[in-house]
């Protein structure tokens, strides 16, 4: 057996059944493995950042991690984008890099590249496979680094004559470290604040914002009096009808301040404190106010739910039903706008959904238009590299066995990044629906340009303008094997919608805003 057919078999038997790639020469081996192999589900992207935005997305909504192949180090900075999402978002995947053979790397090949060096730019573990007989041993130690709470990309480096040689051996799978434990006088501390009766607030994150640790944190509130938010970069949120009417800390600095003003208090339940995404003149970094003060209820690699729990059981916060959000909304009329089409969505989706979020500002209020939609995941951009959107949404499909409708709000922009992700959606049948927020620019960046305090003349307005020409959609949609059509009116748009969730394959539409 070679080195690849044992990464193949060692990958299977730890629990990896799914593999999205964009292989090269170096990966030949590892691609004629898969034939040697029964059970590894293998996703062709068109390009590396498609590759490891699927991955993500898988992620999020399977709870396991695929792994993906990529082709030396180009590939993985081709990828790295999408990869940088992943681990803010902190989804587990096992990302496997063909390299030059070790042999031929002296020699200095057109491709070489410091592999390494990238790959530790956004991941957690890291590790280059020298010999056959060492890749499965490997391999186990990738898959149990991916899925350490709570999710790392792990990157294994694999020179390709570590593929061709024969002495391959399959590895068992190794046990996943159990999280650090909770701090019971972190849970004795945050007891204590809630018992204050001060403002405090909730800020929940991680499986704080799923439907368990919602639960929880709602009993703590109602018993304690305290507020709760959702940290603004959350990578998976449990929302509908059946979950809490939660809202995000806002993502403009001037309206986060304006929301966190009055605490006195902030616990932390696998959030990090917030801060802006970026700075501002005469603007803090920080969005709490200086008086606050900070409580670690339980850290990011910790289980939200076991420290929500503790503090339950010393609060003594009996059982109590969640809010009820109100009747659904009815289809929006008129021109599109945010709150039409977020109403719309809501009145539309089809119950347990998925909805792919990458409206950038088009999209910020969203959240409040939404809660009285049938129960759904939210999947939303958390390290704010642009283009995840379509390829976490087709990744989100495949996590979830093709048998839930991915619905992907997908500003215009952004989309362009990784549109070959639609090709992947076609050819592997996707019950996926793109709405395509077209209004021909950069939007966010005319409103960055006001925020830092700079003057856009008639240059700068150019570098934001998408037009000129238009971008059609769907056009763009039909040569990647997808069916398009465009809706100038909120009418326009539910009818298409209704019609892409009655199909089994992919839809988009173009929504001209």
């Amino acid at each position: 057996m070679n080195g690849a057919r044992s990464l193949v078999e060692t990958l299977l038997a730890a629990g990896v059944d799914t593999c999205f790639a964009n292989p090269g020469t170096s990966e030949m081996h590892f691609v004629a493995a898969l034939d040697q192999s029964v059970g590894m589900r293998c996703v062709l992207g068109l390009q590396e950042n498609v590759v490891t935005g699927m991955a993500d997305g898988y992620y999020r909504i399977a709870g396991k991690p695929a792994c993906t192949l990529l082709h030396c180090g180009p590939g993985l900075a081709n990828g790295l984008a999408n990869l940088h999402n992943a681990r803010r978002a902190h989804s587990g995947i096992v990302n496997i890099v063909g390299d030059q053979a070790t042999h031929h790397r002296p020699f200095d090949p057109p491709l070489t590249a410091d592999t390494d060096a990238l790959a530790r730019t956004v991941s957690a573990w890291v590790r280059t496979s020298a010999t056959a007989p060492q890749v499965g041993g490997d391999a186990v130690a990738a898959v149990q680094a991916a899925r350490t709470l709570p999710g790392q990309v792990a990157t294994l480096i694999l020179p390709s004559d570590a593929s061709w040689d024969e002495g391959g051996i399959v590895a068992q799978a190794l046990a996943i470290p159990a999280p650090p434990v909770i701090d019971p006088l972190a849970i004795d501390n945050a007891a204590r604040v809630l018992r204050s009766g001060k403002n405090v607030l909730l800020l929940l994150a991680g499986a704080g914002v799923k439907a368990q640790g919602q639960a929880l944190a709602w009993r703590i509130a109602q018993a304690s009096g305290a507020s709760l938010m959702a940290d603004y970069v959350n990578g998976h949120v449990a929302r509908g009808r059946g979950r809490l009417q939660l809202e995000r800390v806002p993502y403009s600095t001037d309206l986060a301040v304006q929301a966190l003003a009055r605490f006195e208090h902030i616990v932390l339940v696998n959030a990090k404190p917030p801060v802006g995404f970026f700075a501002y003149p005469g603007k803090p970094s920080t969005q709490y106010p200086s008086h606050a003060q900070l409580h670690v209820l339980s850290r990011p690699d910790q289980d939200a739910v076991a420290a929500l729990r503790a503090l339950v059981e010393v609060l003594g916060a009996p059982d109590v039903a969640l809010p009820d959000p109100g009747p659904r909304p009815g289809v929006a009329e008129g021109a599109p706008t945010p709150e039409a089409l977020a109403q719309t969505v809501a009145a539309l989706m089809p119950d347990n959904a998925i909805v792919s979020d990458e409206s950038v500002s088009f999209g910020r209020g969203f959240y409040r238009h939404t809660h009285a939609a049938p129960a759904h995941d939210w999947l939303h951009l958390v390290g704010g590299a642009i283009g995840q959107g379509l390829p976490v949404a087709t990744g989100a499909a495949i996590g979830a066995g093709g048998q839930r409708r991915v619905v992907s709000l997908q500003a215009d922009g952004s989309a362009m990044y990784s549109l070959q992700a639609l090709w992947t959606q076609a050819r592997e049948r996707l019950p996926c629906t793109t709405v395509i927020l077209n209004n021909r620019r950069y939007n966010i960046l005319i409103g960055e340009y006001k925020d830092v305090q700079a003057t856009p003349g008639q240059t700068a307005r150019r570098m934001l303008d998408l037009g000129d020409p238009d971008l059609d959609w769907v056009k763009l949609a039909n040569g990647m094997g997808v069916e398009a059509a465009r809706a100038t009116t909120m009418q326009e748009c539910a009818d298409l919608m209704v019609r892409s969730f009655r199909q089994d394959g992919p839809f988009l539409v173009e929504l001209i805003v």
